[in-house]
């Protein structure tokens, strides 16, 4: 079935026709409605959502300080560190502070360094250790996935919403097609015989 007889099959519910029923009517503005949800509700959902992460991770890039510290101790792998941080381990770190002091925690760096060595840290403004931020091509990376995500999630609701009112629909014209079924095959069984 071709573009154009899938497209007229689906207009019939538009037009004046006397096959046509109340239901055929509810049902075609609930998919142009549904359709409208997804196109432009999605691209609204995903536009937003999308701008927002980015937001989010300009405010981090911005809020959060590279300082350079000096490890202090060996890094040591954890026994219950996974594969995923193989090559990060956890060693004890010292970075000056804006007053002149000097501050010590517990960081993340590679498991090759050893006491003495220099390493970035990142800091928030109370000083205290954070994770890097995002770079900004993870920042756009990571922004347009939550934003296909949320685009994603509102389609996959309002399908499905339109689907569960669809079945319902189908579900009543059935019974009206049963009920006047009883009403006329009868008499048509009697003309049979």
């Amino acid at each position: 079935m071709g573009v154009h007889a899938s497209a007229r099959k689906w207009l019939w519910r538009w037009r004046s026709n006397p096959l046509r029923r109340h239901d055929d009517i509810i049902e075609a503005w609930l998919v142009l409605v549904m359709w409208a949800v997804i196109v432009g509700g999605g691209a609204v959902a995903g536009l937003v959502t999308a701008q927002t992460a980015q937001d989010g991770f300009a405010r981090e890039r911005a809020e959060l300080n590279p300082v350079q510290a000096v490890v202090l101790t060996n890094a040591v792998r954890s026994p219950a560190s996974d594969e995923s941080s193989a090559y990060r381990t956890s060693a004890t770190v010292r970075w000056p502070h804006s007053d002149g002091t000097y501050r010590t925690g517990r960081t993340l760096v590679s498991n090759q360094v050893q006491p003495g060595a220099h390493v970035t840290v990142w800091v928030d403004a109370r000083d205290k250790l954070a994770s890097p931020p995002a770079g900004p091509v993870d920042a756009l990376v990571s922004s347009v996935l939550l934003g296909l995500g949320s685009a994603s999630i509102l389609a996959g609701a309002a399908f499905g919403t339109a689907s569960l009112a669809r079945r319902r629909l189908d579900r009543r014209r059935m019974a009206q097609w049963d009920a006047e079924w009883r009403l006329v095959g009868p008499r048509w069984s009697q003309r049979a015989g």
